[in-house]
């Protein structure tokens, strides 16, 4: 697939990391965290490894506020082959709590966003959220009971919580340089009930509990009105798309009661209303290259002008500030447009 922008298909990057060794950074194996980029607090911006695990993260959270000894094993870009693998190794009899979020990656989680990202002439967001739902329906649940199955095999006394996800998107981007349509939106909220959905059914088939985030997360998505607890399209871009360190609380109030019986306080909510995020003087834009020919001639398909398309390529990279956020004003009228011609054709 295309990708709009190198900086923010950078998120992929991050599944290398799945590969290496997490550490297991307390003694004992009172509770062990294990999971993906969510599980490991990517979104605080204090990430501090190679897993880029966050002391900010929902597990070190739970575990300082119940003096629970942590074996952080969460690794970003893990696929549950990955947690199979590579951070098992401190579970055991003794393990009392484990707590983990994970399935995003196996569907292709950043592959997805960053498809679904680009102008409407420049992607296949319904199909790569398709290409997600075939993994989804097909291999996911085998590999969800192979998981489950070693975890609950290694620690057969502990109590395991099962994170769902949050719905990333509220039907608006406030993002300058991201074109996600409420379609594209609505439409990997649904995708991301369906993994929800399907976590779910197989943690209640391994004697595991899952707990629900999304009704917490409500009005505090990506450009929520209620204040986001969870980061748009971000600097480093590593930390798009994650709950940021107020959904990192809101996690760990979710999670708390199941895994240790006691609550937890949520983060306040401040209604703070959505802002556009318009470009801030003259920036480094990412690679968003609308002068390709793939770019042009998706343009011209979409009933666009492709000499526009090119010249606002150059305003877009012209480290000229007024030029840049005028471009981005008018490309995202051009993307609306686009999206509604290809509708009627």
């Amino acid at each position: 697939m295309k990708r709009i922008s190198a900086a923010l298909s950078a998120t992929t990057a991050l599944a290398a990391a799945a590969l290496v060794m997490p550490s297991a950074d307390a003694a004992g194996t009172t509770y062990v965290a294990l999971g993906d980029s969510y599980s490991a607090g990517v979104g605080t911006k204090s990430s501090q490894n190679s897993c880029y695990q966050s002391q900010l993260g929902y597990a070190p959270l739970i575990a300082s506020a119940k003096g629970l000894p942590l074996s952080y094993q969460a690794c970003s870009g893990a696929k549950t082959g990955d947690v199979s693998a590579n951070q098992l190794g401190t579970l055991g009899t003794d393990t009392k709590y484990v707590t983990m979020t994970i399935g995003g990656n196996d569907v292709g989680f950043s592959s997805v966003l960053t498809e679904c990202a680009q102008p409407g002439w420049m992607s296949d967001c319904n199909g790569a959220i398709a290409g997600g739902r075939a993994i989804l329906t097909g291999s996911l649940p085998g590999r969800y009971d192979s998981l489950f199955a070693a975890i609950r095999s290694k620690a057969p006394n502990a109590k395991i919580v099962i994170s769902g996800y949050p719905h990333i998107f509220n039907g608006e981007d406030c993002n300058a340089l991201t074109f996600f349509s409420p379609e594209e939106e609505a439409s990997l909220n649904s995708a991301t009930d369906d993994l929800n959905s399907l976590e779910r059914t197989k943690a209640g088939a391994h004697s595991m509990t899952w707990v629900d985030p999304r009704p917490s997360f409500t009005g505090h998505e990506v450009c929520g009105t209620k204040g986001e607890w969870i980061n748009g399209l971000s600097n480093p871009v590593e930390e798009s798309y994650h709950p940021n360190t107020s959904g990192n609380k809101a996690l760990a109030a979710v999670i708390s009661p199941s895994l240790v019986g006691s609550s937890m306080p949520m983060p306040s909510v401040a209604a703070s209303g959505a802002t556009a995020r318009s470009l801030p003087g003259a920036v480094a834009v990412p690679n968003i290259d609308l002068a390709s020919p793939e770019s042009l001639q998706g343009a011209k398909r979409a009933g666009l002008n492709p000499a526009e398309v090119k010249a606002l390529n150059t305003d877009l990279h012209s480290g000229d500030g007024a030029r840049q956020k005028a471009a981005m004003k008018r490309l995202k009228e051009l993307d609306r447009q686009a999206t509604a011609n290809l509708a009627r054709a």
